[in-house]
């Protein structure tokens, strides 16, 4: 049987606000294999998004360790963390963060670019996973000029273009008309099959959730399984 694509273990997380402390969530484990789908629902507040932060590496746990692709990021210095995530993980949040100085073509463009690839190249593989997502006529379009479903479609062509071994999602279909969240689905079950890309997903769209292949529920600082999914 083949590595896991992500794996947690033992993953604790606390803040400090003034003299006290709060568990957010302790001793998680995840595995997620090859062309799997997971999604995390729970509760505003259940720290849905700092656990999907230090699963990609941008934020880190207080104990326990994640393995991306089966390279340790938890013993990474942060050049070695980013490297890898821009080769191997594709992130989409809630709000976009797309770069505003550039149009939709050019925000694409920028993790293959990062990772060395030509810029022509870049460029038609831009375009190309953009016109999956209906935005062929867009990317000229800078942010500004771009509705909020727009932008959110061009944040997610920039997470797909690489064609990661992971995706990560923070409600990536919130600010998506229903006819978008559909083909946003469809391109996650198209990258599942042909490249084995694995997604876990953010969400309280329990219709999204459904859809996943496992979802686990963030109750009380623990993951669980809900094994009616």
């Amino acid at each position: 049987m083949s590595n896991p694509v992500l794996q947690a273990r033992g993953l604790s997380k606390t803040y400090r606000t003034g003299p006290q402390e709060v568990t957010v969530w302790s001793g998680i484990d995840l595995e997620v294999m090859a062309g799997e789908s997971i999604a995390i629902v729970g509760a505003s507040g259940s720290g849905k998004t700092s656990l999907l932060n230090v699963l990609g590496g941008l934020d880190d746990a207080d104990d326990g360790s994640v393995s991306i692709g089966g390279q340790d990021i938890t013993t990474m210095d942060d050049g070695a963390k980013t490297r890898l995530r821009n080769r191997d993980v594709g992130f989409v949040y809630q709000f976009h963060h797309l770069l505003p100085e550039f149009n939709a073509v050019e925000n694409v463009m920028m993790p293959l670019l990062l990772g060395g690839t030509d810029k022509a190249e870049a460029k038609s593989r831009a375009e190309a996973a953009l016109a999956s997502l209906g935005m062929a006529a867009r990317g000229s379009h800078k942010p500004s000029e771009l509705s909020g479903g727009e932008r959110q479609r061009i944040a997610i062509a920039r997470a797909l273009v690489t064609k990661p071994k992971l995706v990560l999602m923070d409600e990536p279909t919130g600010n998506l008309d229903q006819s978008t969240a559909a083909e946003v689905e469809r391109l996650m079950s198209e990258l599942r099959g042909s490249v084995e890309t694995a997604f876990v997903t953010v969400t309280h769209d329990q219709a999204l959730a459904g859809r996943m292949q496992r979802v686990y529920h963030l109750i009380n600082g623990e993951l669980a399984l809900n094994n009616e999914a």
